[in-house]
């Protein structure tokens, strides 16, 4: 019987450390991360200190940390994003990135973070826009690659003049100098800018259009799905996704 006990203890400090062992080389793992630089406030340049900061960027920080990698992130194009995870290229992806049936047959999501839509944006002194409707024979500013830009050309097609930009702030440089006529693009992004830098100039207008939910990218059939969804759960059940929300949206919604 002393030999039987010697035995277990023995196989369970052999199961404990080859588990313990198994752990660390996950904590030690590095994983490449992209991101657009340009959808504030989920991402953004720190001017002051060339560091990515956002939303985005503290959701990833805190999922790592619970999901057991470290990362290296980088920044790109955002209709590079989803062909980048597609081919390997990067792991995962944090971008405000809008799940689709499109983008969920080349890449695999994470269970959704951030409930969103698209919205209008106008001149403040424009009231001939209320409505995606209202965009007939005018010019209208949108992301390349993104569903704002697939939701325009399905509702509109030739009747209005889609300008897909590289990056948001050429889109809200092209309205406050009257390149185009108004921005059609996710909420929370527009939202900010009326809200600051556009602050008097532009203001939002008409309902929100397409309810959406964001997720993270993740490279199809990779072992990080499960846990990245397990740290979400964890964010969101302990506060800590409230925390992040309110330092960036002012406002908590635990159902986001």
């Amino acid at each position: 019987m002393k030999r039987q006990l010697q035995a277990v203890s023995l196989a369970t400090c052999i199961g404990l450390a080859l588990s313990t062992s198994g752990m660390a080389i996950a904590q030690d793992e590095t994983l490449n991360v992209a991101t657009d630089p340009s959808f504030v406030p989920f991402e953004m340049m720190d001017q002051e200190t060339g560091e990515m900061v956002g939303f985005d960027m503290d959701i990833i920080q805190e999922v790592s940390e619970r999901a057991g990698f470290d990362y290296n992130l980088k920044t790109m194009a955002f209709n590079g994003i989803i062909p980048a995870v597609q081919t390997g290229n990067v792991d995962i992806a944090i971008a405000g990135i809008t799940i689709t049936d499109e983008r969920a047959e080349v890449v695999d999501f994470s269970d959704p973070y951030y409930d969103s839509g698209l919205k209008l944006l106008v001149n403040a002194d424009d009231d001939s826009i209320k409505t995606v409707e209202d965009l007939e024979g005018k010019s209208v500013g949108t992301k390349i690659g993104s569903t704002s830009y697939n939701y325009l050309q399905e509702n509109l097609g030739d009747s209005a003049d889609i300008t897909p930009y590289p990056g948001t702030s050429d889109m809200y440089m092209a309205l406050l100098g009257g390149s185009v006529d108004a921005v059609f693009y996710d909420a929370p992004n527009v939202g900010y800018f009326s809200q600051t830098k556009g602050e008097g100039k532009v203001k939002t207008v008409g309902p929100l259009y397409e309810g959406q939910q964001y997720g993270l990218a993740i490279v199809e059939g990779s072992k990080w799905v499960e846990p990245i969804n397990k740290a979400l759960a964890s964010m969101k059940k302990d506060g800590t996704y409230d925390e992040i929300h309110d330092k960036w949206f002012g406002s908590s919604s635990s159902e986001e």
